[in-house]
């Protein structure tokens, strides 16, 4: 038995894994063609209309709108949703905190339920439960670009007539049933932040087949306006949530090798899933059959819940850190966070509570992160990971 690197034995690694961003001439020529156009900021569409058609295109939707960010891309789409200051949006604990903080930026109440433990999606089958006479939106997270269960949750959402929106901000590319995520809902947004599986450092996206939607989104980042309209026409209340020139020259040229690098995520997820399934005490994330494409902006794990009491998660992490693999424990149950809390309990007077323990095991014990650059690396480097997990969950003791 090969002893631990952090009791002084070799690591298993210390080659580096793929730095992230990935760039080339295409973003070079673009930002140039931007720079040179003089057309810097949002109006000017020298990019910004190409690359709205092209990501509609790519998640299958009619619409896209491109925004500052990817949070205010959700603000705009549940306001845009109809979604007012004092409703209740439904929305999983197991996200970023961003998920929540937009709801709240308009005075809107986020409501957590519970995700699914063998995926870490919003399940379904606790949502119903969570309605009240002040709700009027469900946010699906595809969260690591895997995505939830459509189906389900917009029946549900049809049954009590509520809006659905997808918060993709980590599944550009992903497909249910063949269908881009985005397009599935009510409306759908997306984030390009620098880590995200195409950035343009900051960036959002909001798409939907939905024309009254895409026009009220498209207005309240518009200051107001409305498409086809005169300049000093502003018949909404609005806000210049725009996106500028050279955000969307960089997006266009980080589109060019999108396909590519899903395919090579793809192969070398389903690798590492083959090979970290034959491990004692580990398990891997469920994949429903019906998601067709999955983004893989995070490759989760789980460490089972008998080897995560006797060891504790951040052992575990520490240890494989140790052998050169960059995991990370992932996110803190959002449910449970103060300044969340804090808000909620101004808007509405009352004591916030919410039961979501499998969310609260996930995050305390049992769930490690791998990010997207990992994904780009060879085969070789996925064997790497899993001798180093299967190296260390050898060494318990």
């Amino acid at each position: 038995m090969k002893k631990l690197a952090v009791l002084g034995g070799t690591p298993v690694r210390t080659k580096p894994f793929p730095s992230w961003p990935i760039y080339g001439e295409a973003e070079e020529r673009l930002l140039l063609e931007v720079l040179h156009s003089g057309k810097w900021g949002g109006t000017g569409r020298i990019k910004l209309e190409a690359l709205e058609t092209e990501f509609a295109k790519l998640q299958d939707a009619q619409y896209a709108i491109t925004t500052a960010n990817g949070t205010i891309a959700i603000t705009l789409a549940l306001k845009a949703a109809g979604v007012q200051p004092g409703d209740e949006v439904i929305l999983p604990p197991y996200t970023f905190i961003a998920s929540a903080t937009s709801v709240l930026l308009f005075g809107a109440i986020p409501v957590f339920v519970d995700v699914e433990a063998d995926t870490l999606l919003l399940n379904p089958e606790r949502i119903e439960a969570a309605i009240t006479s002040r709700t009027k939106a469900i946010m699906a997270v595809h969260i690591a670009g895997c995505p939830a269960d459509m189906d389900r949750i917009n029946t549900i959402a049809a049954k009590h007539g509520l809006a659905v929106i997808e918060d993709s901000a980590q599944a550009v590319g992903a497909k249910w049933n063949g269908v881009g995520v985005g397009a599935l809902g009510t409306a759908g947004t997306f984030s390009f932040q620098s880590s995200k599986n195409i950035n343009s450092g900051e960036g959002g996206m909001i798409v939907t087949n939905d024309r009254d939607v895409a026009d009220m989104a498209w207005s309240i980042t518009n200051v107001g306006r409305v498409r086809a309209g005169a300049w000093y026409q502003h018949e909404h209340i609005g806000w210049n949530f725009r996106m500028t020139e050279f955000q969307a020259a960089v997006l266009l040229g980080q589109m060019t090798r999108l396909q590519e690098q899903i395919q090579l995520r793809e192969r070398n997820g389903l690798l590492l899933e083959n090979l970290l399934g034959q491990i004692d005490g580990i398990a891997t994330m469920r994949r429903d059959p019906r998601v067709t494409v999955h983004a893989r902006h995070l490759f989760m794990f789980r460490v089972t819940t008998d080897v995560a009491s006797s060891v504790g998660k951040e052992e575990i992490i520490r240890r494989l850190q140790a052998e050169g693999i960059p995991v990370a424990a992932g996110y803190v149950p959002l449910h449970r966070n103060a300044a969340v809390l804090s808000e909620i309990r101004k808007l509405t007077g009352a004591e916030p509570s919410y039961e979501c323990p499998v969310c609260e095991q996930a995050c305390a014990n049992e769930v490690l992160w791998l990010h997207q650059n990992v994904l780009l690396a060879e085969e070789d480097d996925m064997r790497d990971i899993a001798m180093a997990v299967n190296k260390v969950m050898a060494n318990l003791s």
